[in-house]
């Protein structure tokens, strides 16, 4: 029996509404998420604005936590693009501000910083709340420096497939790499080019890129290189 309405459904778990302001996350594969709540439990902490975890159930492949209201933070970089720079800064405050927390040393490590890092904080998850944005999807949280976070963020912005025609894709490419200027204009200088060169090189080990995607993640890499000497 399902514990109520299903709200989302994604390729690594569903959503289900649980009626009282929280939600269960279900993974689908009987992965454990428990570290993903106990980051969660940790930056929400520090002050951080992540979903409130209040359980952790059937050997960790399920999470009750407080239930977010509110689209994701690329709506309204669609529908109002003007808002686009004030969003970008947004999600910039999102990164510092998590940057500010240390990282428990049960996380794994990625390199040599000490800082909390998520891996994934781009506009598709990131919530508007009516309260504020909250971040979601700690599933690849990790122990390490903050550029690399950020470097991290560029390329998810800039290279991979958005969903749609290729058409469409190749007009609104422009669009994406002036978000991702934007995003970084704080951060920029050799020492981020060479983390975005790394972080590219990695994504193409990812098992969903395509090969267009993995040709344009290697120039993204070299043109960065580039740069950074």
């Amino acid at each position: 029996m399902e514990p109520g309405p299903l709200l989302a459904s994604g390729r690594d778990a569903d959503i289900f509404d649980l009626g009282d302001g929280t939600v269960l996350r279900r993974t689908k594969t009987g992965r454990s998420i428990e570290r993903e709540a106990r980051i969660m439990r940790h930056v929400v902490e520090h002050g951080y604005p992540a979903p409130v975890v209040h359980d952790v159930r059937a050997d960790g492949t399920e999470i009750v936590m407080d239930r977010v209201d509110g689209p994701m933070m690329m709506d309204p970089m669609m529908k109002r693009p003007w808002t686009m720079p004030r969003l970008a800064g947004m999600l910039a405050d999102l990164h510092d501000a998590l940057h500010r927390i240390p990282a428990p040393d049960w996380l794994p490590q990625l390199d040599d910083g000490d800082r909390v890092l998520h891996l994934d904080l781009h506009p598709l998850n990131v919530l508007m709340s009516p309260h504020g944005p909250v971040v979601i999807d700690w599933s690849n949280a990790a122990r390490g420096d903050p550029l690399t976070d950020v470097a991290s963020t560029y390329v998810l912005l800039t290279a991979p497939n958005m969903p749609g025609p290729k058409l469409l894709r190749t007009a609104v490419q422009p669009v994406r790499v002036g978000l991702g200027r934007s995003f970084t204009r704080r951060y920029r200088g050799p020492e981020l080019d060479a983390r975005i060169a790394d972080a590219a090189e990695l994504k193409t080990l990812d098992s969903n890129m395509a090969p267009d995607e993995i040709d344009a993640l290697h120039r993204l890499a070299a043109r960065m290189r580039r740069h950074a000497s």
